[in-house]
């Protein structure tokens, strides 16, 4: 036991410069030969021993809580089974078709699958299982930072049930609807506020959120809820009913970013292929100075086909498409979404901030926004209107340690061309947005 803090201790010294980075996702496999190097330790708890020596409510949170079931267990590795070949190579062809690579017989097999209703619950239990290993690696990929796990999407939610609602008139059962919309969104930001405190408390200084609600999602909350609430409702009641919900996730949503002020929040974008100024998601969509937004977009060809986007909502894009990122049990995988172009800009997000950690959120924000390759085909897609450009961004961070954040990034600039690591090949292609899964979400939808 005392050989594990010693080590703990000196992993921490030794890594006094680098960054934290809270990983929010499915939960991390912090076993895997990418990771170890990189995994955030607690060096005050003492493990096994169930209790809580740093006095911060959560025991034994060695590399960090998992919210979902409320222990320190930051993956279930039963799952492990669950990676087959049929689903590596589903996400194989699936990169091949974003570029316009693939075969006629590929493209049949994939549609296939896609009909394959079995196939589908087991694809998307898999992505659940290793999408946080998959962003974790991504976010520490070159870099020194140390990888904080949270384990936030859980197994299943179970929504409210029938017996309340017999019996009511349609009137008031549409209150009712509301009313239950508008406490499940805040009941939602209870959990959401304790983790924002949980990444406070141990000083964060990035936290990437690969998961999110759509509009569509929240449709499908109020289609399934109110199955049992009333008897008919209309398209338009529920639009309202999900805007109402969506405005009092983003609205009460606030809390979670404010409590952890110090932190820079990065978001992927959403991968309904939809306008976030049009049709809010969550949380990417929390407008806060500690709050980045990132779309995908494929190389330096064009933004992805099922890349959420938005001039007001959405800051900055990165590459989303076939990236290549570790998976749980020290397998590797090649996955796209902008659950892949958020942990891109929160790696350099951590290196700017490795650069000079007296920036704020909002100055490592104003940085990776100003230093960006701009792109014809962002314009009226991202605030920013470009890529984020690691070296530039990089180079800004360590100039601000004598200059103004201004000079620092004008310097940056006239040092340091676009970037020319954004590889292009293949024809573009018109892949439809329905092959990639949407982004994992505290909301599971249970019929």
């Amino acid at each position: 036991m005392k050989k594990v803090l010693l080590a703990a201790t000196l992993a921490v010294i030794a890594s006094a410069q680098a960054a934290t980075v809270a990983i929010i996702d499915s939960g991390t496999d912090m076993q895997h030969k990418e990771i170890v190097p990189h995994a955030w330790i607690n060096p005050i708890e003492i493990p096994g021993n169930d209790r809580d020596e740093d006095h911060n409510g959560y025991q034994d949170d060695i590399y960090g809580w998992n919210f979902a079931e409320g222990n320190n267990q930051v993956i279930d590795y039963s799952y492990l089974g669950l990676l087959t070949e049929d689903i590596r190579k589903f996400f194989e062809i699936q990169t091949k078709y974003f570029y316009g690579t693939a075969t006629a017989e590929e493209i049949q097999w994939m549609r296939d699958q896609v009909k394959d209703q079995s196939f589908i619950k087991r694809i998307s239990a898999y992505g659940n299982f290793m999408h946080g290993t998959h962003v974790t690696g991504i976010a520490i990929k070159n870099t020194t930072s140390k990888a904080l796990a949270i384990k936030l999407i859980p197994t299943e939610v179970k929504l409210p049930g029938q017996s309340l609602y017999e019996g009511k008139g349609n009137g008031l059962k549409l209150k009712i609807l509301k009313g239950l919309m508008t406490t499940l969104a805040k009941q939602q930001i209870v959990m959401m506020s304790e983790i924002g405190a949980y990444v406070n408390f141990h000083k964060a200084d990035i936290a990437n959120g690969s998961f999110g609600t759509g509009f569509g999602q929240a449709k499908m909350i109020v289609q399934t809820i109110a199955k049992v609430v009333m008897k008919d409702i209309t398209p338009e009641q529920v639009e309202d009913m999900a805007r109402v919900f969506m405005n009092t996730l983003l609205l009460e949503g606030q809390k979670f970013v404010n409590a952890a002020p110090k932190t820079l929040f990065v978001f992927a974008a959403g991968n309904d292929g939809s306008n976030n100024d049009l049709y809010p998601t969550f949380p990417t969509n929390l407008d806060a100075p500690n709050v980045i937004s990132v779309a995908a977009t494929m190389e330096d060809m064009t933004i992805a086909p099922f890349s959420n986007y938005g001039i007001k909502e959405v800051d900055i894009a990165a590459p989303g498409v076939g990236i290549l990122s570790s998976a749980p049990g020290n397998n590797y995988l090649t996955v796209s979404g902008t659950s892949q172009a958020a942990p891109f800009v929160a790696n350099i997000a951590a290196r700017v901030k490795e650069a000079n950690p007296g920036l704020t959120p909002a100055q490592v924000k104003q940085i990776l926004l100003n230093t960006v390759d701009k792109r014809d085909f962002l314009v009226g897609k991202v605030t920013s209107e470009g890529m984020v450009n690691a070296e530039r961004a990089i180079r800004a961070g360590e100039l601000s340690n004598d200059l103004s954040l201004e000079m620092s990034v004008d310097i940056s600039r006239q040092e340091i061309v676009d970037s020319g690591s954004y590889i292009t090949f293949g024809p573009k292609s018109v892949a439809s947005k329905g092959f990639v899964l949407p982004l994992p979400s505290n909301f599971v939808i249970t019929q």
